[in-house]
Order: C-alpha cells, then structure tokens, then sequence
C-alpha cells in the first residue's frame, strides 16, 4: 500500500467527520437559542390567543313543529305536497266535514230549545201569578161566607152544616194557595228569581251555547292551517281517507324564519362568552361561504342535565367529564340564495375579546 508523502512544513488533514473548533463553540449558542426562540413563539401565541372559541359541535336549528289537531275524523283532502313551502295561515288538510256540520245543527238546535224553555218556564210562572190571584179572589170569598154565616148560625138562619162546609171550604182554599204560591216559587227560582229575566242569563242557555262554540271550534280545527311560513316535509304520511286521532302527527312544518344557530362547547370554553359576542359562521354544505351572526343567549344546564339518564354522582363513582352547554346565536347576515336547512353541521367562531396577560401565567 502507497501513501502520499506530507511535505515538511505542512499540516496533516483533520479526518472527515470532526467538527470544527468554530461550530463547537457555535453549537451550545444555537440550540439555547432555538429553545429560546420556540419558548418566545409559544409565549407570543399563547399571551395574543385565547380570544376566539372555536367548535365543530354545531348545527343549523329552526322552529319547527308536528302538526296535528285536536279532533278526530277522516282526512278529506290535503292541499300541499313534501318540501312546498307555505305561507302563514295557509291551509294544509282538512277532515271531513259532515260529523262536524251535524254537530253544530244538534247544537243550535238545543240552543233553540233552551230558549223555548226560558220563554215557558216565564209563562208558567206568569200563570201561576194569575192562579194566586184568582185564589186569593176565593179565599176573600170564603172568609166573607164564613162571617156571614157565623152571625146567623145561633139564630138559625143557617144551618150548623152550612157553616162547617163554609170552615172546610176556606180551609181547603188556603191549602191550594200554599200549593200554587209554592209552585210559582219553583218556576221563580228556574228564572233566577227575575220574571224578565234574558235567555242569555240561564245556566241552560248557556251550557247549550257552549255546547254551539264548541262544535264550531272542532270544525275550525277541523282544517289544519300553518302557524307560521316555512316548510313542510314528510307529507306522504298522510294521505285522504286515512283516520286522524286527536293529537296524532300528521306532518311536519319547519320555520324558514327563526332559523338560527345551536352550538355546543365545552365547559371551559365559555369563561368568557357573554351575550352580544360576535359569531363567525361556516356551513359544511357551503365551503367558502360564511355568516355573520352573534351569541343571543347560553343556557342555563349542560345538555346532559335534560337527557333520559342524567349524570349522577349519589353512588360514590363519579367520573368527572368535560360537559357541553348549548348556545343559542343568532344569524344576523350572509350570503342569499343559500338556504340554511335545519340539522346542516356548522362551525363557529366565537370572539370574546377576551386578551390573556402574563398574570395569567402566576
């Protein structure tokens, strides 16, 4: 084996590999100033975040509503198909008719008759009165025979028989009179104690009369109107002939009015969220796109206080977990033409403006 000879004088090669006496003394330098750097960067975010609270775990929510009735019957028709949009008041199904109309008719007919029976109820007792009098008239009568004859017994101008009968037919007169004083009591007190009393004002009028309103209420409930604009869905469900009980869904309606906002975030992200915080909105269904809206209102309880099984910590096994509490924003402008279907995932970014200081830190 050959080796090239080193010239006298020279300096022999460093071998491949061994850092310098410069970049050892530059490394210790260099790495606490990476860390420094690092720690800075870190600080900086750290110290200028913590304004913004971000959360995927939201979604598009909206008034919506099952529709039903409170009566019974048959569906006679139904005026909207799925997905329409519909205006306040708008009629949506009907149930047939004709057991409504045939109740309303019984019921204006037993109207009618209460105040059939006000009006003889006030000529009973009008006769009556007149009965009274004419027995009044008779008993005047008897007393007066009755006198007559007692002057005139004990000289025999009478007999003694004539002048008992005279007693017994005043007696008898007396008795009658208590009978129709006592009957026209009874048709008095069936009039309220007021002879020109108004139908309006007897129990039976106005249980009848109620008995009307009620039958024209379940007629009008019979057709089923929008409560407010939006849209209707799952209206195949219904179909005509199809018995409808009482309170049973029929289809579903959807406000595209109060349309708004349902976040979730933890427990700890709301230390400093208030109502009144400006809310940026992005729609999964609209990338790109996003909406303006603000923190209307937080609630009271997480959403697991309201679930069927709520967290309960009596047993001695609590596990602590971060909770989530429902907020409510309100979607104040975007972009039109794109329409925010309930249900829809979102993502939002609350600003607190909240600014974290070093104190924080201690």
């Amino acid at each position: 084996m050959s080796e090239q000879a080193i010239r006298p004088g020279s300096t022999a090669p460093k071998p491949a590999g061994i850092p310098s006496a410069r970049a050892q003394s530059l490394r210790l330098p260099l790495m606490l100033g990476g860390v420094a750097v690092v720690a800075l960067v870190a600080g900086g975010m750290w110290l200028f975040g913590g304004r913004y609270i971000e959360t995927d775990d939201a979604y598009v929510d909206a008034a919506h509503v099952a529709l039903s009735t409170d009566v019974s019957g048959l569906v006679a028709q139904v005026y909207v198909t799925d997905n329409e949009h519909v205006t306040q008041g708008q009629p949506l199904f009907a149930l047939r008719q004709g057991t409504f109309a045939a109740n309303i008719a019984a019921a204006q007919a037993q109207l009618a008759q209460a105040a059939q029976d006000v009006a003889v109820q006030k000529r009973a007792y009008a006769q009556a009165v007149a009965e009274i009098g004419a027995q009044n008239a008779e008993i005047a009568k008897d007393k007066a025979d009755l006198a007559r004859y007692a002057s005139v017994v004990a000289k025999g101008g009478v007999t003694r028989e004539v002048y008992q009968d005279a007693q017994f037919a005043l007696t008898a007169d007396q008795a009658k009179l208590e009978a129709l004083n006592s009957a026209a009591a009874a048709d008095l007190a069936r009039l309220q104690g007021n002879p020109g009393i108004a139908p309006q004002d007897i129990p039976a009028w106005q249980a009848a009369k109620a008995a009307l309103d009620n039958a024209l209420i379940a007629q009008k409930n019979s057709v089923v109107t929008a409560p407010y604009s939006g849209t209707v869905s799952n209206v195949e469900a219904l179909q005509p002939g199809m018995f409808l009980q009482a309170g049973q869904a029929a289809f579903g309606l959807v406000s595209d009015q109060d349309v708004f906002i349902t976040a979730q975030p933890k427990e700890s992200q709301l230390t400093y969220v208030r109502p009144g915080d400006e809310v940026e909105i992005t729609v999964d269904a609209y990338p790109g796109e996003s909406w303006k809206g603000e923190v209307e209102s937080i609630a009271p309880n997480s959403g697991a206080e309201f679930s069927i099984l709520p967290a309960q910590n009596s047993s001695g096994n609590w596990v602590k977990v971060v909770h989530r509490v429902p907020v409510r924003i309100k979607i104040l402008s975007g972009p039109t033409g794109l329409m925010l279907r309930a249900g829809l995932s979102v993502e939002v970014s609350i600003d607190t403006h909240h600014h974290r200081a070093l104190s924080d830190l201690f």
